[in-house]
């Protein structure tokens, strides 16, 4: 028996955030302004072709008042108001002063249970009493939610009130409910009915496997990111007495754009598995998602500090063997002052992002190539990897029900990759290691590094201050 909820109420209180966010339903209509939701619509949710739940969302109540009169006064006994309510449904289905009462209790009365929505933050009034005493001539299984739109709190007022007609009563707030928050209430459905208990259920053992199966295929995303990383190189033919200072310039900002690119492609895939490919991201200075990244913002607020890479062993190897490579017979003169000065830049590499190594070749036909990259700055893999991180959180636990823009601010000086292991990142830095240098990745080492960074998206850091 696949479980059917209708979400009712006073109009504007919130419901059809509540059918996004438990649909993961972008297309929901969402608006502040009463009146939005005009027709009952229904929302199935699904997890591989397979049905889980329905969800309706529906217009608000506009005449509960008179509605209860009609059924008072036409039925009034207990055993019949079930069939009353049909009736008024069918006596004022071309009623156009009737419409929104009619089309909320369609689906009920088609035998959905009933999920009252009210908001906590505005105070309790009596007028309320009338939906709910028509909810409950439906005999439908009933559970009432405490939506907190605004910053008042009315909770208890709400809740003494809400328990003489409901059997259930939770507190969500529909528009930052996590994935454990909505995980719960699924649960509440469950005890609403017997019938109901072992589809909701399989409903949560459904979405809490697909969870774990969007954090993999987030590691993969992210995993090839870092490859990409660890081992991206341009090159440009020279001819043999061409100054080598201007070439280099170019090609390392061509290398910087490839990891843009790169990080872009990975932010657009992650959100893509979480189905919120629509939703947009405040790339811009005021964000810590768009702060550029071989800025020293980025590099302070998402890198590894000094005393982090040494205990990685990533500094040591940094100042050892991340600089030129020449393949000119001992012609290393002709690289030109300007890679000379990248090279005596290494010891301050925390405050300039750009070290990558460089290559200038002969070619068989005369000429020279000049190769820069990967980059080898120690700390490109941790900012990479914890604005992926951070990426991840904030996607992964935005529910649908919210329209605007993802936005981190800088408002915290701590490193965000201090929330990694020291374990952790010696086993990253490793691996990273070990695939830049041979210019690219065993399946074995893939695979690792997938697990590593699997189990830190599934972790429940909070890192730095944020705000959607």
């Amino acid at each position: 028996m696949t479980p059917r909820i209708a979400i009712v109420g006073h109009p504007n209180k919130g419901k059809s955030s509540v059918v996004a966010t438990l649909a993961e339903d972008d297309s929901v209509a969402i608006s502040p302004l009463p009146g939005t939701t005009t027709q009952a619509r229904r929302f199935p949710m699904r997890v591989d072709d397979e049905l889980l739940y329905e969800l309706f969302d529906t217009p608000g109540f506009q005449r509960p008042r008179e509605t209860l009169a009609w059924l008072t006064e036409h039925h009034p006994a207990a055993h019949e108001r079930a069939q009353t309510v049909a009736a008024f449904v069918a006596t004022h289905q071309q009623d156009e002063r009737f419409h929104d009462e009619c089309e909320l209790l369609g689906p009920v009365l088609d035998g959905a249970g009933i999920l009252y929505v009210v908001d906590g933050s505005k105070p309790y009034g009596h007028e309320y009493e009338a939906e709910m005493q028509v909810l409950q001539w439906t005999g439908r299984p009933r559970m009432a939610l405490i939506n907190l739109i605004g910053d008042g709190d009315y909770v208890d007022a709400w809740r003494r009130a809400l328990d003489q007609f409901f059997s259930i009563v939770r507190v969500f707030d529909a528009t930052r409910a996590d994935f454990s928050r909505r995980i719960a209430l699924l649960r509440g459905f469950g005890e609403l009915s017997e019938a109901w208990r072992p589809a909701m259920d399989r409903a949560v053992e459904a979405l809490t496997t697909e969870r774990k199966h969007r954090q993999r295929q987030s590691a993969v995303e992210i995993t090839d990111l870092l490859i990409v990383v660890a081992t991206s190189r341009v090159s440009k033919v020279l001819a043999p007495e061409a100054d080598v200072d201007a070439p280099h310039t170019e090609l390392t900002g061509r290398l910087h754009d490839r990891v843009r690119r790169r990080e872009t492609q990975a932010r657009n895939a992650v959100q893509t598995i979480y189905q919120h490919a629509s939703v947009t991201r405040e790339e811009h200075a005021a964000s810590l998602l768009g702060v550029d990244l071989f800025s020293e913002q980025a590099w302070r607020v998402f890198g590894l500090s000094r005393g982090q890479l040494a205990t990685t062993g990533a500094l040591s190897g940094a100042i050892a063997g991340g600089g030129v490579d020449v393949a000119l017979g001992g012609a290393s003169m002709l690289l030109g002052a300007g890679i000379g000065a990248l090279l005596g830049g290494v010891g301050a590499f925390v405050g300039t992002p750009s070290l990558a190594r460089s290559k200038l070749v002969g070619l068989p036909i005369g000429g020279r190539e000049l190769i820069v990259g990967p980059i080898r700055d120690p700390n490109i893999g941790w900012v990479i990897l914890t604005r992926a991180l951070l990426h991840h959180r904030l996607v992964a636990e935005r529910n649908h029900a919210r329209r605007e823009a993802l936005i981190i601010e800088d408002g915290a000086e701590t490193r965000l990759s201090e929330q990694i292991s020291a374990a952790d990142r010696r086993a990253i830095d490793r691996l990273l290691g070990v695939i830049g240098k041979r210019g690219g990745a065993e399946v074995s080492e893939r695979e690792a590094l997938e697990d590593l960074i699997e189990s830190l998206l599934g972790a429940r850091n909070e890192p730095g201050n944020v705000h959607e």
